[in-house]
């Protein structure tokens, strides 16, 4: 409707404007109020242009509404009124929400797709965890917002790539080697104390997995505690931690189209290329034997060591390289980084020398999400009763499914603190958020094959204007409003918003299913309401897929 509405308001704003002598031109926004008897949409232009020019918003108003009124058609709006301080609202005749709710029918599976991101190149990066050990939850929000980003910008036309970044350099790797290492050697002698004097070690019974792991493949030849026995040990540990993950994220319907090497910023020289670059510029400089990064002559407050005096690079410098990767040698449009709170001091620095090395800091869209709490009886609880350890994704995979753990995951916006309620997860009914999505859909489902069963032919294009009760209006409005919320949520890169849609979307679709007869309804009807829970089936069904959600015909 929106679509419809703005040429006309635009051009009723530029008439007005044009008269008054004013010559910039306001953005015009439209928005659906949220008291019904507002009408169906609302614009607050009038309240806009009366900052610039001083006057009464209200009688702003009613001189755009009648510029607007000699350039309707009337067979399509029905009202437009001034309320309050300067709104105008305005009301659609019942049969064009029949008229449009034609096209999402038409559009079908495509319907809130569209191209404005003119297959711009995005790539957006998530997970990226160290292969040092299993999954914890925290990790588990990160893949399902980053996942579903990935999804919403695909829907708005953006060619999208989706990237681990696959973090084997370090000390935490090392660490890692180490801690298989002494299980190893554990298995030969019981007597070995584990971790004593030896800070960072891992102590996960998953490393016990690994060590023996390479005890079948080497049984006792790597006693000897020599540079290759730990780098062996590092590499399977690596390996194995690795393979968990990717089973992990199978399970969880996450996908990655390219794992990025970090090691390869080393062996491929463009970390030697960084600091040269840097250099060049004169952004770095050498103090107490290590190289700083000159971040105060970047417009930060604090230099930072990139390179310490031991030769050990910080993490900041990889970080550095690899988004001047990603933005100049691989030369995407858009960079998005999912990352939990924790990284949020790391981040200026990092887009600050980026920027310095020529790139545009405005390709880089940053998006991080607060941590993750699991609460059961209104308790805080970290250890599983399954396991009786901490709890891992994994852990939360098995007890509650994909679809649970991800929309879960998903419900809540992402810098929003996540409380995430077993006992709600638990429930296997529509008190479950997510169950509560699937029924709606299921229970469509369930329409259609009745009508099968009792012989009734589903006409390929129904009489949709019919459709003119109250709840029949609301659902179709709240179909039509799907392109907008795809768009809107790929601008803000917020899956929560494409949530509570969903949520929204059920609940009218219940009230409809309540109110409104199908079956045994005079053909016409009957037909046309069957048009209108095929939109909203597909519309349930488009949803759940972008958050990466399953879509059951029965439950």
């Amino acid at each position: 409707m929106k679509s419809y509405l703005v040429p006309i308001l635009r051009n009723a704003v530029i008439a007005f404007c044009k008269t008054s002598n004013i010559e910039a031109i306001p953005e015009v926004s439209i928005e659906t109020p949220r008291n019904p008897e507002h009408g169906d949409v609302s614009t607050t232009v009038a309240m806009v242009l009366a900052k610039s020019m001083r006057k009464n918003p209200r009688d702003i108003a009613y001189e755009l509404v009648e510029m607007m009124r000699s350039m309707i058609d009337i067979d399509v709006i029905t009202d437009i009124s001034v309320a309050g301080a300067g709104f105008i609202n305005i009301r659609f005749a019942k049969h064009i929400y029949g008229e449009r709710l034609r096209e999402a029918l038409h559009a079908g599976a495509a319907w809130g797709r569209n191209t404005t991101g003119h297959e711009r190149r995005v790539n957006v990066e998530y997970v990226s965890a160290n292969p040092t050990g299993l999954l914890h939850v925290g990790h588990g929000r990160n893949a399902a917002i980053g996942d579903t980003i990935a999804n919403i910008l695909e829907w708005n036309g953006y060619a999208v790539t989706r990237e681990y970044y696959f973090n084997n350099a370090g000390s935490q790797m090392a660490n890692l080697g180490r801690s298989v290492y002494m299980r190893y050697l554990q298995l030969w002698d019981s007597s070995i104390e584990f971790g004593k004097d030896e800070p960072g070690l891992y102590h996960g019974d998953y490393v016990k997995d690994i060590a023996r792991v390479v005890a079948e493949r080497y049984a006792d030849t790597l006693k000897e505690p020599t540079e290759e026995n730990l780098r062996i040990c590092r590499k399977i540990g690596e390996e194995w931690c690795f393979e968990a993950i990717r089973k992990t994220m199978q399970a969880m319907n996450i996908r990655h189209d390219v794992y990025f090497n970090e090691d390869s910023l080393y062996t491929e020289g463009k970390i030697e290329e960084v600091i040269a670059l840097l250099r060049s510029r004169g952004l770095v400089y050498e103090k107490d034997g290590a190289l700083w990064l000159a971040l105060s002559r970047m417009g930060l407050s604090d230099d930072r060591v990139i390179v310490k005096s031991s030769g050990e690079p910080t993490y900041r410098l990889p970080d550095i390289a690899y988004h001047y990767d990603k933005l100049v040698r691989r030369k995407f449009d858009m960079v998005v980084d999912v990352f939990g709170a924790d990284h949020i001091a790391t981040i200026p620095d990092v887009i600050a020398a980026v920027e310095a090395l020529g790139a545009d800091r405005s390709k880089i869209r940053v998006v991080i999400h607060q941590f993750v709490t699991l609460m059961k009886d209104g308790e805080q609880v970290k250890m599983s009763k399954r396991t009786g350890k901490n709890y891992t994704l994994d852990d939360l995979l098995q007890e509650f499914g994909a679809d649970v753990t991800r929309f879960f995951f998903l419900m809540r916006g992402v810098s929003t603190h996540l409380e995430f309620d077993l006992n709600l997860a638990a429930e296997q009914s529509e008190k479950n958020p997510v169950f509560y999505l699937q029924y709606a859909h299921a229970r469509i489902a369930s329409i259609l094959r009745t009508a099968e069963e009792r012989g009734v032919h589903i006409q390929e294009h129904a009489e949709t204007t019919l459709l003119t009760h109250p709840t029949e209006i609301d659902l179709i409005k709240c179909i039509l409003r799907f392109p907008e919320v795809v768009e809107r949520a790929a601008e803000l890169l917020e899956p929560q918003g494409i949530a509570e849609f969903l949520r929204e979307l059920a609940a009218v679709f219940h009230k409809f299913y309540h109110d409104c007869r199908i079956l045994g309804e005079e053909e016409k009807l009957m037909q046309a309401r069957f048009g209108l829970v095929k939109a909203a089936k597909q519309v349930l069904n488009n949803g759940l897929r972008i958050l990466g959600i399953t879509a059951p015909e029965k439950m």
